[in-house]
């Protein structure tokens, strides 16, 4: 049986990761996704992060590009973000 590798395939730490995060729009959902993902990774600043409405302007797309140092830093991440009401999806 192979082993599981807890890495993505060609995913070597430490890396620049995007992370996203879905949700309605609002004015106030880009500053949560960066409070958030500065908790587990506070080099994070304005200029990694970008966002992008849907075309119909119900939803937004929040990315947040940081430096990853590990699977459970990423994991961790993810899981503040699903917690969160605001945040519908991710990516």
């Amino acid at each position: 049986m192979a082993e599981l590798n807890d890495s993505p395939p060609g995913l070597t730490f430490p890396c620049e990761f995007p992370i996203k995060a879905m949700g309605r729009s609002d004015a106030a959902l880009p500053s949560i996704v960066v409070e958030i993902v500065q908790r587990h990774a506070p080099a994070l600043t304005a200029e990694s992060v970008t966002t992008s409405e849907s075309s119909g302007g119900r939803y937004v797309s929040v990315t947040a590009t940081i430096t990853a140092d590990s699977r459970e830093q990423l994991d961790a991440i993810y899981a503040d973000l699903k917690a969160h009401e605001s945040v519908l999806a991710t990516l």
